[in-house]
């Protein structure tokens, strides 16, 4: 079996927390709940997580699907190097944000999320993953004299490639064209 990379499942549960913290920020600053100001905060550090969790790391082995618009979220996070790449600091930096959040009640599940998240990425981390972009690789150009085949000789319908056979055959040993259908005089 092959080894599972926990960075990826970090991602996805990183994001879904972002999101949900957001959510639940922006409800207790509407709802102005005691303690709205926990909300406030749930929703700034809701945006950060979701701009940062949003582009995927590429995996180690097999292919990666991009998010759409990805490239420009992914751009950013490898400006910052080693802060973004290292999963130590990701799952410190989670850790850190989620504990703001637990002191309202519309913020606590994107917090136990966030938690999860940092210890998987902690996880990740002690295995060595570290973030790395995705970069399309150049499709090589297909050049114009491998794609083109030789065009067909028979016109539409054609017969089943052993009859073609067969007819190239004859042809080859009669020196003309045979008529396929036999004729008769009967008219």
């Amino acid at each position: 079996m092959g080894q599972i990379e926990w960075a990826m499942w970090a991602n996805e549960q990183a994001l879904a927390s972002g999101l949900i913290l957001l959510t639940g920020g922006i409800v207790a600053v509407a709802g102005q709940f005691k303690g709205w100001q926990f909300g406030a905060y749930g929703v700034a550090a809701g945006v950060f997580i979701t701009l940062l969790e949003y582009p995927r790391s590429k995996r180690k082995k097999g292919s990666t699907m991009e998010r759409c618009g990805q490239k420009y979220l992914a751009a950013v996070v490898k400006l910052f190097g080693p802060l973004t790449r290292n999963y130590y600091v990701r799952a410190i930096l989670h850790a850190g944000l989620a504990v703001p959040g637990g002191f309202i009640l519309s913020t606590i599940l994107g917090t136990v999320c966030l938690g999860i998240a940092s210890i998987i990425y902690f996880l990740a981390a002690i295995r060595g993953e570290e973030w790395r972009p995705i970069e399309k690789q150049a499709e090589p150009k297909p050049r114009a004299g491998e794609t083109i085949k030789r065009p067909p000789e028979n016109p539409p319908p054609r017969p089943p490639a052993e009859v073609r056979r067969k007819q190239a055959d004859e042809v080859s040993v009669g020196g003309g064209h045979v008529n396929p259908i036999p004729v008769t005089d009967n008219v």
